[in-house]
């Protein structure tokens, strides 16, 4: 009787009844042990440790440099340890296995670069995920949660917030309903900034119209003093030019109030003097432009300088070397620069 009452149900009714009786798979890694799905999930972290600089513990962001025995550093890291080994005059070295590192001892590790680019890192706006190569676009042009300014902020506006709301802020925004005289107080603080940057492109402009130009590419090699504390300066060798012969020499700002520890300061400033070599009977005036070299990628922002030579005073004062990155040229065997000089007959 029982087999004959199992016998009695449909086919597909006990089909469906099988299939409801077995468990489903819940994930694609469902056939692995639950030992690999956890080290499968934690691969990026784990990815993230290894590919991190052995100096500031974060992943690079631009180049990524290695010692011979395969530490890796970024590019910020990397430089600050040459800077501060020449500062104190010391040869540097790794921080994890203390081998000699250098310009001739370490390489760019290019696969350790393209596999960080492709890791994913969160957006600081909307919390997503992407890769990191593409962050940087995200956060700036896509992201809808990114941070913006108001599109009357040259009126005076003050707001800033998420791209999304920016649209209805600028319709209920006040300040392109200001008086004339209010709006013509914000356009002359910005025309006062655009002037300044309008003046130095100017200058260096109407300076290509002197009788005599002449640039030279000096390098700029590393000497220390001869004090009981010795302090590091750079300087070039002698070079010609409009006549006469002329050094620059660079000095370290900053270092000065620590010289027995020039490390203290992170914060560093290049500034630069021009040497007259040779002897004058008269007054010699004239301007100078320092700029990068060729094939140097340390951007400087050009600014002329006037310069007074007399019988005895034939060194100019101190001017800075506007730079975005001193640690990158004061880690270099040699710092590069291209120098022009003007000089207008009387």
């Amino acid at each position: 009787m029982e087999s004959q009452a199992t016998s009695s149900v449909p086919v597909h009714e006990r089909e469906v009844e099988s299939d409801e009786s077995t468990p489903k798979p819940t994930s694609k890694f469902s056939d692995e042990p639950p030992t690999k799905r956890k080290k499968n999930s934690n691969l990026e972290d784990r990815l993230s440790h290894i590919l991190s600089c052995n100096v500031c513990f974060d992943l690079p962001s631009s180049a990524c440099y290695q010692c011979c025995r395969g530490h890796l550093m970024c590019a910020a890291c990397y430089n600050h340890l040459l800077a501060d080994s020449k500062l104190k005059d010391e040869q540097p070295t790794c921080p994890s296995c203390r081998v000699d590192i250098g310009h001739g001892s370490c390489t760019r590790n290019l696969t350790a670069e393209k596999t960080i680019s492709e890791l994913p890192v969160v957006c600081v706006y909307c919390c997503g995920s992407f890769a990191r190569h593409m962050i940087k676009g995200h956060q700036t042009e896509d992201c809808a949660d990114r941070l913006v300014k108001c599109r009357f902020e040259t009126f005076g506006c003050s707001w800033s917030g998420p791209y999304h709301e920016s649209t209805n802020h600028e319709s209920t925004c006040v300040h392109p309903k200001k008086s004339g005289t209010e709006l013509l107080e914000c356009l002359d603080n910005r025309e006062e900034k655009h002037k300044k940057q309008l003046s130095v492109f100017r200058q260096s402009v109407s300076l290509l119209s002197c009788e005599q130009i002449s640039f030279s590419d000096i390098q700029l090699r590393p000497f220390r003093t001869m004090d009981f504390v010795t302090r590091l300066y750079y300087e070039s060798n002698r070079f010609h030019a409009l006549g006469h012969t002329w050094a620059v020499k660079a000095f370290i700002d900053n270092v000065e109030k620590h010289p027995s520890n020039p490390t203290v300061i992170a914060d560093r400033q290049l500034n630069y003097q021009l040497l007259l070599k040779s002897k004058v009977s008269n007054d010699l005036e004239l301007y100078s432009l320092l700029v990068r070299a060729p094939f140097e990628e340390t951007h400087i922002d050009p600014e002329p300088v006037f310069h007074r030579f007399t019988t005895s005073e034939t060194e100019s004062e101190l001017r800075p070397i506007s730079v975005a990155d001193a640690n990158r040229l004061l880690g270099s065997r040699v710092i590069n620069l291209r120098l022009f000089l003007f000089y207008n007959k009387p």
